[in-house]
């Protein structure tokens, strides 16, 4: 009888062992269901800033350098990576207008970054189109006879490179990937021009009698004297009735 009685405790001991175990589970699935994504984005970045301290703890503990250690982390493709990046970024942070060259540049960069152009396939095309894919032979003829392009590698080249006087069209399929960046980013521009909206100053004056800012100011001046004067002039000109 005994025995049973503690067969039975430890079941009652394992039951609520697993009944605890299942709502601590319960519970931590709930929380993550509930966790948005900058949630996540601040865990991670809480996370990278505990590694990036306890390496420093780790390298002043031991002797050695932060900064050197650190950088011996990075390759030498990501150090030309990196010094890419920086140049680009000091390049773009030239926000004054130069010309209208410089402005369509500028547009035209931020349009290769969010289209993401495929440049592998790009130059395959290319290859495939000039017919530089087929010679593979490095002898001093072959390597002669590509510095001169031939008539048809000319042709090839000026169907490749078309421009608005060309007679071809509807040859080339894109991928679907390709359409839907398109497609993405023309809606993307006509959704930020729908929603533009440029606050003029002072919009709550009423008629616009002036063509730019100094204007505006003499206006003002003038209107500040002679308004009481030309009032029954204007109010005339309004109706119609001016003689």
């Amino acid at each position: 009888m005994e025995e049973r009685k503690a067969k039975m405790e430890r079941l009652r001991a394992k039951m609520r062992t697993s009944t605890r175990a299942n709502r601590q589970s319960l519970v931590e699935e709930s929380a993550k269901a509930k966790m948005t994504a900058r949630d996540l984005a601040r865990l991670e970045r809480q996370k990278k800033l505990m590694e990036i301290l306890q390496s420093q703890a780790e390298a002043e503990a031991n002797g050695e350098d932060v900064e050197r250690s650190k950088n011996w982390e990075w390759t030498i493709e990501d150090n030309e990576n990196w010094e890419k990046k920086k140049a680009r970024k000091a390049r773009r942070a030239d926000y004054e207008f130069h010309d209208d060259a410089h402005a369509a540049r500028r547009r035209y960069k931020k349009d290769l970054d969010i289209l993401k152009p495929d440049v592998e396939v790009y130059n395959r095309q290319k290859e495939q189109a000039l017919g530089l894919l087929a010679s593979g032979s490095s002898t001093p003829s072959s390597f002669s006879s590509e510095l001169v392009p031939t008539s048809g590698q000319r042709m090839a080249m000026e169907s490749f490179y078309r421009d608005a006087n060309t007679l071809l069209y509807a040859d080339n399929k894109p991928a679907e990937d390709a359409i839907d960046r398109v497609v993405g980013k023309i809606n993307q521009d006509l959704d930020k021009k729908a929603k533009f909206s440029r606050k003029r100053v002072n919009e709550e004056e009423g008629d616009i009698t002036y063509i730019n800012e100094r204007n505006r100011v003499f206006n003002k001046k003038i209107a500040r004297y002679y308004d009481k004067y030309t009032a029954e002039i204007r109010a005339s000109f309004e109706r119609g009735t001016a003689l």
